[in-house]
């Protein structure tokens, strides 16, 4: 079924070619409406039921998707324009990006996943005085209260209301909605007998206890890291009344089951934290703000309750023992794609990606559209749910893709613990590549002028690949085949240089110090380093190594170092020698076995100068293979083996030796 554009100038504020528009987006356009929110309602019904239509307005969403319920239609797809190429000082430049736009709006994003968190509204809330036993009050009427006084005051039976009083001090807090565990120390329940203000019990220490919500308004300092991103924690100043009020009104309403979406994709089997006690990577335990990833054996364990979905672990992952589902990476690889395509195909020359967040980037993307100088015609806005989680693998791919520079607007909330060292390693590697010039950059702006003047002033960026990639597999294979774009076009054919504790690299091994033990092999995570069943050989590919470190703490000898590079050519994809040894042959059959250097040593120093290989013939079972030798130990003579076994005594040999002869 053909798709018609809606199409509307807005009020007329906004000057829109509908024969380019058409033609850049193979789709067939309305006439151009006027107010398709209000007047041209009708006009949109009609089309409505005639066939399946794109509304190129995102301000009117609910009126849209009323209409559709009233006609039994599904919600129509809506893209926003106007804000982001309309509204505009360079508008009439605008048609490549408007078909850019209009054809990332089509792509069907993956369903997303969830869990259901179930509450049962238990609440506890911690403060001084006045404002605590106020707030418990309000809420005891809703859901269950225990108000938790952190200083004893003259609180009267009157004042709690119908919640639960006790006065003390949280030692420690975990968990999330539905499932929190306290420790208080100092406990102290009051006494309701009595005349006058309430006593209270003897303090009691490592006191523990459980609820759903949490409500923090005693001032100090948040129980968690990242606490506004943890569920079911609820903090504000309690001076501020409008803010305690806020927190009130939301603590009444966590009551029920909740769906609680899955950020993140865990694959155990592929995790390189640790082998054998031996510490690996620990990158994602570095950069998570929540505390979701915590250390468990030989891999990490992620708390799906506790993760609130910013990304940074699936950016700092060397393996993709971490993905991000919601939405996943090639999923974002498609986006960045289809847009860079479109705008090409629309004749857009150099397009540049402008990386933002829902919150802070969208309202700043709107503001600079309706009072200021609008986007130019050449910036196209990409909205991540996270911004930290847009990482090497996404700027790489997004600049082989097309795009000759990345500018990401980060907000308040952005956590910059990965994105960062991610940007700077993106850096490292186009320098490596030979590319100069500002491609990368990160915009700490909170003015819509500013960010106007930002973006205006950047131009005349050269294209950095004659041949746009169709980024496949996951970020690691996307990154590779990226670079190896990006390295056609500069001429560069070596290894680029990284810093120190990136994630792709070599392994240097100091041959006169291995001993070819292989232990390293035995607990490369990734395989990496891997060994020849046939030969005393010690193997290497590049392209699976994740620079974990696990060979280096592990190797008795200390002849492991780490190289950080980025190797893109074919070599990298196969196994190399690093290390081998002539064999030692067995002096009994022949079979090779063993390293023969090693088996040389140890001979050297056993022989004569130890009780047991001294005047002996062990020496030659070291010489052995493992078949010879057990072969040869059955059948010489050994401690343990005496002669044939005497008979056994009877009673006849008794009574013959006690008769007479």
């Amino acid at each position: 079924m053909t798709k018609t554009l809606m199409l509307c100038d807005c009020g007329g504020s906004q000057t829109l070619d509908r024969d380019a528009i058409s033609k850049a987006t193979g789709l067939n356009c309305s006439r151009i409406n006027n107010g398709l929110c209000t007047s041209g309602l009708d006009v949109l019904a009609k089309s409505m039921s005639d066939g399946d239509v794109i509304i190129a307005c995102m301000q009117e969403v609910s009126i849209f998707d009323e209409l559709a319920d009233e006609l039994e239609r599904l919600a129509p797809v809506s893209v926003d324009i106007r804000d982001r190429a309309g509204w505009s000082e360079e508008a009439k430049s605008a048609t490549p990006k408007i078909a850019a736009l209009v054809a990332e709006a089509q792509l069907t994003p993956p369903a997303r996943r969830a869990i259901d968190v179930e509450s049962d509204g238990l609440c506890l809330v911690i403060g001084q005085g006045e404002i605590a036993l106020a707030a418990a009050e309000q809420l005891a009427g809703t859901i269950d209260v225990t108000c938790l006084i952190t200083e004893i005051n003259d609180i009267t039976p009157a004042s709690g209301g119908d919640a639960d009083i006790l006065v003390g001090t949280i030692r420690s807090a975990s968990g999330s909605l539905g499932k929190f565990s306290v420790q208080v120390d100092g406990l102290r329940s009051p006494n309701p007998s009595g005349r006058g203000a309430f006593t209270f019990s003897d303090p009691k220490n490592g006191a523990k206890s459980e609820c759903d919500v949490i409500l923090n308004l005693s001032g100090n300092a948040p129980l968690f890291p990242a606490h506004e991103k943890r569920d079911g924690y609820l903090r504000a100043d309690p001076g501020n009344p409008l803010a305690v009020a806020k927190a009130v009104y939301e603590a009444s309403h966590m009551e029920g089951t909740f769906e609680k979406p899955l950020y993140v994709s865990f694959d155990e089997q592929t995790c390189a934290h640790s082998r054998a006690s031996q510490s690996g990577c620990n990158r994602c335990l570095d950069v998570c703000p929540t505390g979701a990833i915590l250390s468990a054996g030989d891999a990490v364990s992620i708390d799906p309750n506790i993760c609130a979905g910013c990304g940074s672990c699936a950016a700092v992952c060397p393996s993709g023992a971490v993905t991000y589902i919601d939405p996943p990476a090639n999923f974002l690889f498609q986006r960045l794609r289809t847009l860079s395509k479109a705008y090409l195909d629309a004749g857009g020359k150099t397009p540049r990606l402008l990386v933002h967040d829902p919150e802070h980037g969208r309202e700043m993307i709107s503001l600079a559209a309706r009072f200021g100088r609008g986007l130019p015609a050449d910036v196209i806005p990409f909205e991540v749910s996270n911004i930290s989680g847009f990482g090497h693998a996404e700027m790489l791919v997004a600049l082989a893709s097309g795009f000759v520079a990345i500018d990401i607007l980060t907000g308040p909330k952005t956590e910059m613990d990965a994105l960062t060292p991610e940007m700077a390693m993106s850096g490292q590697m186009l320098a490596g590549l030979g590319i100069e010039g500002e491609h990368l950059r990160i915009l700490n702006l909170t003015d819509p002028d500013a960010l106007c003047e930002t973006l205006y002033t950047r131009t005349d960026l050269p294209s950095l690949t004659d041949n746009p990639i169709l980024p496949l597999g996951g970020r690691r294979e996307a990154t590779r085949l990226a670079v190896k774009s990006l390295a056609e076009k500069s001429g560069i054919a070596g290894p680029i240089t990284l810093p120190e504790g990136a994630q792709y690299g070599a392994v240097l091994v100091n041959t006169d110090s291995c001993t070819l033990c292989l232990s390293c092999a035995s607990l490369c995570p990734t395989g990496a380093l891997a060994d020849n069943p046939d030969k005393p050989q010690l193997r290497f590919q590049e392209d699976a190594c994740l620079q974990c470190g696990i060979c280096v703490s592990t190797c008795p000898e200390n002849a492991i170092s780490l190289v950080p590079q980025f190797d893109f050519t074919e070599q990298a994809l196969s196994q190399k020698i690093v290390h081998e040894e002539e064999p030692f042959a067995c002096i009994e059959c022949g079979k090779l076995f063993g390293v023969k250097s090693t088996i040389d040593r140890i001979v050297e120093k056993l022989d004569g100068n130890h009780s047991m290989f001294t005047n002996s013939d062990n020496t030659r079972l070291i010489k052995m293979c493992d078949d010879c030798r057990v072969s040869v130990q059955f059948q010489r003579d050994q401690p343990m083996f005496g002669g044939e076994r005497n008979r056994v005594r009877t009673t006849d040999d008794y009574l013959k030796e006690k008769k007479p002869n």
